[in-house]
């Protein structure tokens, strides 16, 4: 299983930049997706998630201003993050779980079996 990540860049605060994540070796549809970020000198933290029955789950950080999709006939999954906000600077990182992962656990980085590269995202005040 692979999972990349891409779409990061540096913007200024109030701009909008969607990240993706192509999956290969597994499909998307079956498995719990999520974004997660790590910003210097911080532990990595949940962002969003997209369960195998389609509901998401957002961060209460970034609700109402990002929004997780998913093409299932690309197995790529998205983040469209808008207006940024120079705390939203950090490495993002898309992850892929059990399907049958419960709520509690899906906002945790352990259960994740496999993740992408990270991508960076740097937003400027």
């Amino acid at each position: 299983v692979q999972l990349q990540a891409s779409g990061g860049g540096l913007v200024q605060a109030g701009d909008s930049l969607r990240l993706s994540c192509a999956v290969s070796g597994r499909t998307i549809s079956s498995y719990t997706m999520s974004w997660f970020r790590q910003a210097p000198g911080k532990e990595r933290e949940f962002v969003s998630a997209f369960r195998s029955s389609g509901t998401t789950y957002y961060a209460d950080s970034v609700k109402g201003r990002f929004a997780i999709s998913r093409d299932i006939a690309k197995n790529t999954m998205y983040l469209q993050m808008n207006v940024l906000k120079p705390e939203d600077t950090a490495v993002y990182y898309c992850a892929t779980g059990s399907g049958r992962m419960i709520l509690s656990t899906l906002k945790q980085a352990g259960p994740y079996d496999y993740w992408g590269q990270g991508t960076l995202v740097t937003v400027s005040s």
